[in-house]
């Protein structure tokens, strides 16, 4: 007989056992106490760096130029600084010792400037300041006119910057260069950079070239050129950044003390000697300086 078979409606389903829910286990409190103990990470080396202003160096001890800048073409930029401040101790207290050696420091100190490490680039730019304070005129030697010239460029390059501490720092650095530098050969190499592209450039090398023309007199003033020296100071009147505006007024004043110093009629000399060698709106431009400041 045969056996009747079932529904398959009626046979039980297998119903699939679903995996087990892991219970999130609580962080321990002790061992949160112990990450608490544990050595906090230690600062960037930024923080390691020490800007010494030059008032606060010291001589060194025993100087040897070589032994005191070979960290100079270390890859570690912590060394590159330590280095750059025995070459600033050796430029103020032992200038001849470093003297053979200068134009592989301006190459350092331009390659230190064009790092992205603040604190390299601040410690260089404190460098040159050394440096133009025991050189001066010799950096403008043929032998490194070249590596002067580029520095310059980085020096207003840093200086219209958006970093305060850094810029500072050029701005002073600029103002050394004029201290001690002779300001007719200075002005020569100043003067490219008021053509800039770069309008914060141009203002920044206007305040330098400022201070350069209230050390002249008339007769380092038309060994210069009076004319171009003029023409540039008009330029500047008409520039989009105030601080090139306000250097280019000092100049005015400067060129008409010097220029007018001995004529009775002031105003009506300096009105001529504008008028005969500038356009008629330049010409009007310095008169109104010189009018506006008596």
């Amino acid at each position: 007989m045969a056996m009747a078979l079932r529904p398959i409606d009626n046979v039980p389903l297998v119903t699939p056992k679903m995996p087990k829910k892991q219970t999130n286990v609580a962080a321990d409190p002790i061992q949160k106490r112990n990450d608490e103990n544990q050595n906090p990470v230690p600062p960037s080396a930024d923080a390691a760096i020490d800007y010494v202003s030059s008032e606060n160096l010291k001589p060194l001890t025993n100087p040897d130029s070589n032994d005191f800048i070979e960290g100079l073409d270390s890859k570690d930029w912590v060394k590159v600084c330590e280095s750059l401040n025995n070459s600033r101790r050796l430029a103020l207290f032992h200038s001849d010792l470093l003297l053979p050696s200068l134009e592989k420091i301006l190459a350092v100190l331009i390659k230190s400037m064009k790092n992205p490490r603040s604190a390299l680039i601040k410690t260089s730019i404190m460098a040159s300041s050394d440096i133009f304070n025991s050189f001066g005129d010799l950096l403008l030697d043929a032998s490194t006119s070249n590596a002067f010239d580029q520095l310059l460029l980085q020096l207003l390059l840093k200086a219209s910057q958006d970093k305060k501490f850094v810029c500072e720092e050029a701005d002073k650095a600029l103002k050394a260069l004029v201290q001690f530098t002779t300001p007719l050969p200075l002005l020569q190499k100043l003067r490219p950079y008021v053509s800039h592209s770069n309008h914060r450039v141009r203002a920044k090398a206007a305040i330098p070239i400022s201070d350069c023309v209230s050390k002249m007199g008339p007769e380092e003033m038309k060994q210069y050129g009076i004319v171009p020296l003029l023409q540039m100071v008009a330029d500047l009147l008409n520039d989009r950044l105030p601080e090139a505006r306000e250097a280019a007024r000092c100049i005015v004043m400067g060129m008409f003390k010097a220029l007018t110093e001995n004529e009775e009629q002031k105003q009506e000399a300096w009105q001529s000697f504008c008028q005969a060698n500038l356009s008629p709106i330049h010409a009007q431009s310095l008169l109104k300086v010189a009018t506006s400041s008596q």
